[in-house]
């Protein structure tokens, strides 16, 4: 018996807004008891910037969140704790079956509101409830993913109903709304890079990247074992979490499911098993795909609505099946085009505000020691301090890094990869060929010309690594920050 086509009211969706909550979300707690946390809150920059954010917080008593009754209050309480508040922090991230770390969920999803009721969620009528930095760049930051989530929202019932009609064998309602989703794709794209409009890579880079990152490998940033989540009984545990990541999108997964996209972990290849690698007589490797434990961070319904998508899913075999129909599997090939160009230009973003960014820095930080050794800092900055030496002289032993994203993951080989897997669902022969990666992109070339300046700089010799909240701040050891398609 086939199993039934998920209904997305079942999992808290909605048919409009798709995973954004179908209620707008609190910007206050009704309840007295947490007048505290709002209060520190609404001075949240002023706290950061004046040192006095920690003195405040240790003075809170526990607050526990027994208090909190809708759905929505429970959002805005995970969202806006106070991070060492640990006993509702995990309180409230038990309900919402979400790890106690800043996610996708806490920081776009749950963390907008509308300018104006009357009018829809298009970026120019969003605004964000609570940023780290107070800066408009960390506002659009967030707030085009809110536009893209919004935008996306109606291909959630639109590709259900597809599922069904596969089923039905209704080729012609198929055709249709892999069309209209095709196009809403495209759009998406249109969208991610209106980054670039007023979300400036030097303060993303500088000052917005530090807050993003999680307690996970973090050893250099002077958490080796992660952070102490203190819930004042004797189960207190050290634990590790990724920091926030696109790849926490429910959204985008979705398309990836239903149209067929499988990825695989970072370096492996089609049809590549971990036995054929492994030494005679040898255990396998194990194997960690990065974009499946991203699910983790996932609200558990929306976790839960993927799982069922996944059992249910057959539009891909459905257009095999019927490839002789040319308007059908143009219309399938052409979804996954669009989602292709998607990660594409997801990777150039990342080449602009990460590894254009982190040589730039590098350079002005070797310029400033050659020129005034003794005028440069090595120790605190705040958040963060400043250690210089070779590589050797830390440790040589130690493999050569790569740039690393949220998680741990190894950016730009995990982004590249991702991209080209979407291509290879695609049916029509000539277009699984171009789309599988045999083309170099705008993309390839800018991240090859960055790469070939940091090596004719001789930028690996000798670096700084500021290390603080995010981790080591360098090209070959970066955590935290732009996020994963």
């Amino acid at each position: 018996m086939l199993p039934p086509i998920p209904c997305v009211e079942d999992y808290g969706i909605s048919p409009v807004r798709g995973f954004l909550p179908s209620e707008l979300p609190l910007q206050c707690l009704s309840h007295p008891v947490y007048d505290r946390w709002e209060r520190i809150i609404n001075n949240f920059q002023s706290l950061l910037l004046s040192k006095r954010l920690r003195a405040v917080i240790d003075k809170l008593p526990v607050i526990p969140a027994v208090h909190l009754e809708t759905d929505t209050e429970w959002r805005r309480a995970y969202s806006r704790l106070p991070p060492s508040i640990t006993y509702p922090l995990l309180q409230v991230s038990e309900y919402l079956e979400l790890p106690p770390v800043a996610t996708y969920a806490g920081l776009v999803l749950w963390n907008w509101k509308p300018l104006f009721l009357s009018d829809n969620l298009a970026l120019e009528n969003l605004s964000t409830l609570i940023t780290f930095t107070g800066s408009l760049d960390e506002q659009w930051f967030y707030l085009v993913s809110v536009a893209m989530e919004a935008k996306g929202g109606p291909s959630i019932p639109l590709l259900l109903k597809a599922m069904q009609a596969a089923r039905d064998n209704d080729v012609e309602t198929v055709t249709k709304c892999l069309q209209s989703v095709a196009q809403t794709l495209d759009e998406l794209g249109t969208l991610l890079v209106r980054m670039y409009d007023s979300c400036d890579p030097h303060v993303f880079y500088h000052r917005i990247r530090p807050f993003l990152a999680g307690s996970k490998n973090m050893k250099d940033a002077g958490l080796p074992r992660g952070v102490y989540y203190d819930d004042g009984s004797r189960q207190s545990t050290w634990r590790q979490y990724g920091g926030g990541s696109n790849a926490q999108s429910s959204l985008i997964q979705f398309f990836d499911i239903v149209l067929g996209v499988e990825h695989r972990p970072t370096g492996s290849k089609k049809d590549e098993t971990s036995e054929s690698e492994a030494e005679p007589g040898a255990a396998p490797k194990p194997r960690n795909n990065f974009i499946h434990e991203m699910r983790q961070y996932m609200p558990g319904p929306h976790r839960r609505f993927l799982q069922a998508v996944e059992g249910a899913a057959n539009i891909r075999d459905f257009v095999e099946y019927n490839k002789s129909n040319q308007q059908l599997t143009v219309s399938y090939d052409a979804c996954l085009a669009m989602l292709r160009s998607l990660r594409d230009k997801h990777i150039q973003m990342v080449s602009r505000y990460i590894i254009v960014k982190s040589r730039e820095s590098r350079s002005m930080s070797r310029t400033r020691r050659e020129s005034s050794p003794d005028e440069i800092p090595r120790g605190g900055t705040g958040i963060a301090s400043i250690r210089y030496g070779r590589p050797e002289e830390a440790g040589s032993t130690q493999k050569k890094k790569k740039m690393r994203g949220t998680g741990g993951t190894a950016l730009i080989p995990f982004l590249k990869q991702a991209r080209d897997e979407t291509g290879e669902p695609a049916i029509d022969a000539w277009a699984r060929k171009l789309l599988m990666g045999g083309r170099r992109t705008e993309a390839d070339a800018e991240i090859a010309f960055e790469d070939r300046i940091t090596r004719a700089e001789n930028l690996d010799a000798d670096e700084p690594q500021i290390v603080g909240m995010a981790g080591a701040w360098d090209l070959e050891d970066a955590g935290g920050g732009l996020c994963a398609y």
